[in-house]
């Protein structure tokens, strides 16, 4: 019974120390807009944005805003939007192509008219170079 509650507090004691291992190091915050509908876009956009110690995203239905937070020393807010606008969902930043934005399903797709005047397509074709300078917008 004692090896039994020393086990407990032992784990008690070491959980909240592995659970700290996991933040995001040298951390820069963003807010920015990503367009999309429903709970099922917010799963995807926060799964395609999300990386390990890397990036985590937190995407708002109501108000479309994400709030995204990433190891500066390791990645950038236009690598994580270009990987939400591969997975289907265009920021004022980057255009989903369409034909992944075509194959999501209709609860998350919405009127891009106005989004096409401010982003540009993201480049998916493997012979085409998929830079920042070639796919943000000015």
């Amino acid at each position: 019974m004692k090896l039994i509650l020393k086990t407990w507090v032992l784990i008690t004691l070491l959980l909240p120390f592995t659970a700290c291992n996991a933040q995001i190091k040298n951390p820069q915050t963003a807010t920015v807009k990503i367009y999309g509908n429903c709970g099922m876009c917010k799963n995807t956009i926060e799964s395609a944005g999300n990386s390990k110690t890397i990036a985590k995203v937190n995407w708002n239905a109501d108000t479309k805003m994400a709030t995204i937070t990433y190891d500066s020393k390791k990645t950038n807010q236009d690598e994580v939007l270009k990987r939400i606008s591969l997975a289907g969902y265009d920021s004022d930043s980057f255009l989903a192509p369409l034909s992944v934005y075509n194959n999501l399903p209709g609860c998350c797709q919405y009127d891009r008219a106005a989004i096409k005047e401010k982003a540009l397509p993201l480049k998916t074709e493997k012979n085409e170079t998929d830079t920042a300078k070639n796919n943000k917008v000015k």
